[in-house]
């Protein structure tokens, strides 16, 4: 019976990213830089609040939108870190993880064959929600734009068609963010086009050699602007699924549809365990965020010394170096590297077609297990690629 199955699911496949991370995952002799999850526990102080939850039986529904001391809770730090003014009883809904509040967002604005233009590459999270909600995605290739896409290269996929545009940015898997000056040249081409704004801006605690700035600010686009945000890295609570998003009154009313009918609400104990950490614990991320640029510095160093091609990330936690291996795809690539140097990262095709001749590399690991896999990957370069 498998022909009743809804096309859009059977034309689907599982992320790139999880496909080859599963055939990896049973090989204890490889070395793993492929998951990007923060490598820090959860808060204690974030943990213990949602056992005292638990203990005061605050087990049951919540609003659909959120509790509102959580939503109370997200408007004061958004407008507190990035200047963004929204209502937390009109204009924020409380999401099961960022990814939940970006398909219910492409459920509610997108019709069958509406377009929305992505940078490539780019997470592949979005493609499948954009094919699922009836949409076409239309990738922009950004590999020769230091992985941004920036106002003149949307200027060229607007169609008559185009619903939306995602801007991931800090990006997976590049790491590359956009300035102030980037964003207001979007916000400039975009003000004068019915078309909405989707800002993925999950790794915005996780910016390294600037503020981070959001498509919000800007007056012009905020009104067709939807942000996706959530605590999964800022906090280290990716399992906890926790996200939120913000949007105008208008557009969220409908949004808020979706999501009710979708999952009713975030869970009750995550939504009390967020809220602990967006009052009390606002400086959570700095000592991660100290690490991570630690890290960085280490990771780009090493591969600059290999003599690899790789645009240093702004933010996140993630490397897309470029190897000159135009005889094989990237995934074949990443077997290699398996099979030869018992070392693990992401083949950049898993990121669209334009992730062609990368690999993703993933620094939320400790020093050690990054010194060890920069010496692996150092001494499969100098003895297959580099001689």
């Amino acid at each position: 019976m498998e022909h009743l199955i809804n096309r859009n699911v059977k034309n689907i496949e599982i992320s790139g990213i999880r496909k080859f991370f599963n055939m990896v995952a049973d090989k204890d002799d490889v070395l793993s830089l492929t998951i990007g999850q923060p490598d820090f526990y959860t808060p204690d102080h974030v943990k213990a609040a949602a056992k005292d939850a638990i203990n005061q039986n605050k087990t049951t529904y919540t609003h659909n939108a959120g509790i509102l001391p959580l939503r109370t809770a997200i408007s004061s730090f958004v407008n507190t870190q990035y200047d963004l003014s929204y209502d937390p009883k009109t204009e924020i809904i409380v999401t099961v993880g960022a990814s939940q509040a970006i398909d219910a967002t492409l459920r509610t604005i997108l019709n069958q064959g509406d377009e929305v233009i992505l940078p490539g590459p780019v997470y592949p999270g979005y493609e499948p929600l954009i094919k699922l909600a009836g949409g076409v995605p239309v990738y922009a290739d950004t590999t020769q734009n230091e992985f941004k896409l920036t106002s003149d290269i949307i200027k060229k996929h607007i169609s008559k068609h185009t619903k939306c545009i995602i801007l991931p940015y800090p990006s997976n898997p590049t790491g590359v963010t956009l300035t102030k000056t980037e964003l207001q040249e979007i916000a400039e081409e975009l003000k004068s086009h019915d078309i909405f704004i989707l800002a993925d801006e999950i790794y915005s605690e996780l910016v390294y050699d600037q503020e981070h700035v959001s498509i919000g600010v800007f007056d012009e686009v905020k009104n067709k602007t939807i942000i996706v945000n959530g605590v999964s890295k800022s906090h280290s609570m990716t399992g906890w699924r926790i996200g939120y998003l913000l949007a105008p009154a208008w557009l969220s009313q409908h949004i808020l549809k979706v999501h009710q009918y979708n999952v009713s609400c975030a869970t009750s104990i995550s939504q009390y365990a967020a809220l602990e950490a967006l009052t009390n614990g606002l400086t959570d991320s700095v000592y991660m965020k100290e690490q991570y640029k630690m890290r960085r510095e280490f990771v780009y160093s090493r591969l600059t010394k290999m003599g690899i091609e790789v645009v240093k990330p702004d933010g996140a936690f993630y490397f897309f170096p470029k190897f000159p291996i135009s005889e094989m795809s990237s995934f074949d690539l990443a077997i290699k590297l398996v099979n030869m140097a018992k070392l693990a990262l992401v083949p950049g095709d898993a990121f669209s077609v334009y992730g062609q001749g990368f690999l993703r590399l993933s620094y939320a690991y400790d020093m050690d297990t990054l010194e060890k896999g920069m010496d692996q990957l150092e001494q499969f370069l100098v003895e297959n690629i580099l001689n």
